[in-house]
């Protein structure tokens, strides 16, 4: 029996989302220390990020063999959420904590990424017929 690959759409969004929340890190830094115009940038990235959240979320909950990812999407997802809200917000502590969640989405992004590709590479290198 052969290891059936994962669905590229997954793969996709996993790897993603980590360099999205990268470029949204740069351009807030570049928003903050030289060209303030970057704030629309910095949002918009911010909206289209939902789009790999989105798939991770839904690949997770609906293709049975990525069942094992459920809980990584789904604070993903969790994550995700808190950071619009945070963002969107005008007092000064909710914008405060906006870059924290943004780095625990960012360290919740790479382990999941983490996890998929070391089993992606557990599949490459299993003999056919083993079941990772």
């Amino acid at each position: 029996m052969r290891s059936v690959p994962l669905p590229a759409t997954f793969v996709l969004a996993a790897r993603a989302l980590p360099l999205g929340l990268l470029a949204r890190f740069l351009t807030a830094g570049q928003a903050l220390f030289r060209d303030a115009g970057l704030w629309g940038a910095h949002a918009a990235l911010g909206v289209a990020l939902a789009l790999p959240v989105a798939g991770l979320l839904g690949g997770a909950l609906l293709v049975r063999r990525l069942r094992g990812f459920v809980s990584s999407a789904c604070l993903i997802a969790g994550l995700y959420v808190a950071q619009v809200a945070l963002g969107a917000a005008d007092a000064a502590l909710p914008l405060s904590l906006h870059p924290l969640n943004g780095a625990l989405l960012l360290a919740a992004s790479l382990v999941l990424l983490a996890r998929l590709e070391r089993g992606r590479d557990a599949m490459a290198a299993a003999p056919a017929g083993a079941k990772p």
